[in-house]
């Protein structure tokens, strides 16, 4: 129980994350849960807290977040709370470092660069999802933590990194693995099938594993095989994996990506309302940019990539092999960019991992290439081999006309997917949010303040099987957000990425302010949440 004082909000306009229109009223919160909610209420004793003029939102889940490090070690977690974020699903694209052996460790580290840095806090991993979630709650983050097991670790740890089949006795060994990471909390299973080795698995090995997820109720969480020349059939694959294996499906910043796919989200919305038609539980989400962010290695073709960071650096050095790599990345098109030939123009370097890299940070590629007279592969080669495969990018592939018909389906959710390193990151770590309260609901008109509300408060918690928090009602847990509907805003911006939110003055974490008068307290009431699937200790 949280020792937080009883807090009266008083005056707010409740969107209680239900989608119906909000009310003006009173919120009393008494420890770290909600006790009353109507019209005026007293509260003798309680800590008044004035509302006038701001609504009252259930705390925003992050549907799909890069914090698996930053939880641990960012006390502050500016990034996240400042917009109203109180819970963040982590162990997303098939790749993090629990469940992981020692050596499964030492690739992850070289390889999660770009997505994570390499902290020295993150020692050997975690051999289990357990392990984690213990040292998420040791580390008391500023907001609550979900985990998935993440596909693309479980292959590493029981294949390795070969492009191969897995034998039958591999495929019950992932499956075991899946099983105890279930067992010990995680609420379902990522994939990254762009990155190496989560890629390497075939559909069939894909249902097996979705089968354990679906014993346990969970979900699968899938980054997809191409969100380019490939997106519609990487989409029917994913359904495929969810009817076969009967798992909940939520498809990882769903979208139609690169020019090709330019105004095609409609065929997609076709094809989820087909299998929804056709009894797939299923759901998504999305982040309210055009851009993407990865790294740059992950561009590279799956062989180029197969053996792990230290094969694919031998390949760099070695003259033929590079020049395979050029011809696939400038003309062919990879797997690892999703089909299509790199536009070197789209991608710009976001932060690099060897600090005398620095003045590559916000450029383009080819912008880089045209300074020094080289071929643009050739540019972003070289930098991969200097910069150890750390190297981050922003890839600009995004349609607007495609974003907006996503994000107004009713089974769409927000994530940030927000990377929170480098020195000029995607702003969506600081700004997904606020960003769909101002620009697309104020400014734009896109969804309802009411309709945005639930998709990032109450639909995917509903999605992850939460039913204690995600709504304002009676008895649930106090994770709570005040915003001003007239000045709300992300601030962050490809300039200046890490600008906190405006209009955003109070976040309450299980009934503790992490953040009033807009200012980060020095609370930290988060723990890591387990499913309802984590077997009794």
């Amino acid at each position: 129980m949280s020792e937080a004082p009883s807090t009266l909000i008083r005056g707010a306009l409740v969107l209680d994350g239900s989608g119906r229109p909000g009310r003006a009223g009173d919120v009393l919160v008494e420890g770290d849960r909600i006790s009353r909610v109507g019209g005026r209420l007293d509260a003798p004793g309680a800590r008044v807290l004035d509302a006038d003029g701001l609504a009252l939102a259930p705390g925003f889940i992050d549907m799909h977040a890069h914090s698996d490090l930053a939880v641990l070690t960012d006390h502050e977690h500016v990034a996240k709370v400042s917009q109203g974020v109180t819970c963040e699903v982590v162990g997303q694209d098939g790749l993090s470092y629990a469940p992981a052996t020692p050596e499964a460790v030492a690739v992850l580290r070289e390889q999660l660069a770009g997505w994570n840095g390499v902290p020295d806090e993150l020692g050997a991993g975690w051999p289990t999802i357990a392990d984690y979630l213990a040292a998420v709650d040791r580390a008391r983050p500023a907001a609550n933590v979900a985990a998935l097991v993440p596909q693309g670790t479980v292959r590493l740890d029981v294949v390795g990194t070969a492009d191969r089949a897995a034998t039958p006795e591999e495929v019950a060994a992932m499956r075991a693995c899946v099983d105890r990471g279930m067992r010990d909390g995680a609420f379902g299973m990522s994939s990254g099938l762009t990155y190496v080795p989560g890629m390497f698995a075939s559909t069939d090995e894909l249902v097996a594993l979705g089968e354990v997820v679906a014993a346990h109720g969970g979900v699968y969480v899938p980054h997809q095989r191409s969100y380019g020349a490939g997106a519609l059939a990487a989409y029917a694959e994913m359904v495929e994996v969810a009817r076969r294996s009967g798992v909940a499906l939520h498809l990882s910043h769903a979208t139609m990506n690169f020019r090709v796919n330019r105004g095609r989200a409609g065929e997609l919305i076709a094809l989820l309302d087909a299998a929804l038609a056709d009894g797939v539980e299923l759901s998504f989400d999305t982040y309210p940019y055009l851009p993407g962010s990865t790294t740059l290695a992950a561009l590279l073709p799956s062989w180029a990539a197969e053996g792990g960071p230290a094969a694919t650096l031998a390949r760099l050095h070695d003259p033929t092999a590079r020049a395979r790599i050029a011809h696939e990345l400038d003309v062919v098109g990879t797997d690892g960019c999703h089909g299509v030939p790199v536009e070197w123009d789209t991608i710009e370097i976001s932060g690099v991992r060897d600090a005398a890299l620095a003045d590559r940070v916000g450029r383009t590629v080819a912008s880089l290439a045209e300074a020094s007279g080289e071929p643009a592969s050739a540019v972003a080669l070289d930098l991969l081999v200097a910069d150890r495969l750390g190297t981050g990018i922003l890839q600009h592939v995004g349609d607007e006309a495609n974003v907006r018909t996503m994000m107004r389906h009713s089974r769409h959710t927000g994530g940030s997917d927000g990377i929170l390193v480098g020195d000029k990151p995607h702003p969506r770590a600081w700004g997904t949010f606020p960003r769909y309260l101002g620009h697309y609901v104020r400014d734009e008109g896109v969804l309802t303040l009411e309709e945005a509300v639930a998709h990032l408060s109450a639909r995917p918690a509903a999605v992850l099987g939460l039913t204690d928090r995600g709504r304002i009602a009676p008895g649930l847990v106090a994770d709570l957000v005040l915003f001003e509907p007239a000045t709300v805003a992300d601030r962050a911006t490809f300039a200046e990425p890490r600008l906190p939110a405006a209009g955003i003055p109070w976040v309450l974490v299980a009934g503790e302010a992490v953040i009033a008068d807009g200012r980060r307290t020095e609370a930290r009431p988060g723990r890591a949440l387990r499913s309802s699937a984590c077997a009794p200790s």
